[in-house]
């Protein structure tokens, strides 16, 4: 495809026009980039509604509404997160050590780019901008290709940048946006391994699902999101309804929202009826196994799909357990790998849960919220990975990078 083919040379030709920046020359740009985000807010929202008025018509979820939402509160949280990412080290051009060989070469490490970087996404135009900060600030070049739902928010952000850009005399296909929103250019996209270094999706089962699948470009899988959240039988019950509350209702249209509670028997009683009068002021719908359903009659009973469900929406689902082993054994058995928690005063359990969950994060006495590259202090993150290979939970500059070995010599030839 001509079109793709002609984006895929710019971003080749930008590559080296970004690898000669200085570490401040990129902080002050991406300073910048921040400022004229929020300068630029009246336009940004403008566009942003048009998407809202769009998703409102077509019956979009709730979940999905707010996940597509821009406000000047969450275009200053971005911009936040910009700002953060250059006041981070950059990590290009770090030497991992240096070892002296018998023959008399050194041999060391040193972080690189990765080169081109391609995201796809659906709805949520904030990350535009996470992705454009951290692959700027790893220069690495960006091509975004984002979901029809949400185009008019990408593109007046990808604007405000590469203006920003231009005006700062650095190449603006730094960050490319493929605006042709057909599933056949994303089809096309997925395989432009000659230009793209590599591919990450960030969105439903269905798109990380079709990326996997079918990119002939190394993929970086950002899972979705069935959470659970273990309430034991040591738990403070006040703080587990908090922590719940927090973890379903806070926003449910995000990958690290609860969607699963398992719940020891030994506590079942003293909590269910708290809880769910608290998830039923927020219209929480509750699918429960049977002795869930007889503490809460207004509980709808749960099917095998529930156990495994990210419903992305005011619907959790709910099991009774025996133990902290049952607990794990489930939660191993339905989760995606994202996020999982306990709620415990036993150490023992806790270590125990920590030890064997197998999840990208996994919480004590926390909301599975936290499970955010703004949280865990990278300023953003390009996605959250579930696969185990190169990256594993929140990705941040890091994750941007590979190696190459560097290595010195003063004459040396092999015998």
């Amino acid at each position: 495809m001509e079109y793709l083919d002609n984006i895929g040379k710019r971003a080749q030709a930008a590559k080296p026009d970004l690898q000669h920046l200085k570490s401040e020359e990129k902080n002050q740009i991406l300073r910048k980039s921040a400022d004229n985000l929020k300068l630029h807010a009246a336009k940004i929202l403008a566009a942003n509604e048009k998407d809202m008025e769009k998703g409102r018509t077509n019956g979009m979820s709730q979940g999905l509404l707010d996940r597509l939402l821009l406000t000047e509160d969450r275009i200053a949280q971005i911009a936040e997160g910009l700002y953060q990412i250059a006041a981070l080290d950059d990590p290009i051009g770090e030497v991992l050590g240096m070892k002296q060989r018998p023959n008399g070469l050194r041999i060391g490490q040193k972080r690189v780019p990765l080169g081109v970087v391609g995201i796809i996404y659906e709805a949520r135009p904030n990350v535009t901008a996470d992705a454009f900060g951290l692959c700027f600030k790893t220069s690495n070049v960006v091509i975004l290709k984002g979901g029809s739902d949400a185009f008019h928010s990408i593109q007046a952000i990808v604007t405000c940048i590469r203006r920003t850009l231009s005006d700062s005399n650095v190449n603006p296909d730094a960050l490319l946006l493929i605006e042709d929103t057909s599933r056949e250019t994303t089809a096309a996209f997925m395989k432009l391994n000659q230009y793209v270094d590599v591919l990450i999706p960030r969105g439903g089962a269905g798109l990380i699902r079709a990326v996997v699948e079918n990119s002939t470009i190394p993929v970086i899988e950002t899972g979705t999101g069935n959470c659970h959240i273990f309430v034991d039988a040591t738990a403070d019950l006040s703080m587990a309804v908090d922590i719940i509350i927090n973890a379903k209702t806070q926003r449910v249209g995000v990958c690290n929202a609860c969607e699963s509670l398992l719940i020891h028997r030994d506590v079942k009683e003293k909590l269910l009826p708290v809880l769910a009068a608290r998830l039923q002021e927020k219209h929480v719908e509750i699918r429960g196994d049977q002795e869930v359903c007889e503490l809460v009659p207004d509980a709808v009973a749960a099917t095998e799909e529930d156990w495994g469900k990210e419903y992305l929406d005011y619907v959790i689902s709910m099991k009774t357990v025996d133990s902290v082993e049952e607990a794990i054994a489930h939660i191993n058995r339905y989760n995606t790998g994202h996020s999982e928690a306990i709620i415990t005063e036993s150490y023992t359990n806790a270590q125990k849960f920590l030890d064997e969950v197998d999840a990208a994060c996994v919480y004590v006495n926390a909301s599975t919220r936290f499970t955010d590259g703004f949280e865990f202090g990278f300023g953003a993150e390009i996605g959250i990975s579930t696969q185990k290979l190169h990256a594993r939970g929140p990705m941040g500059l890091l994750a941007l990078t590979t190696t190459k070995y560097i290595i010195y010599g003063n004459g040396q030839v092999r015998p």
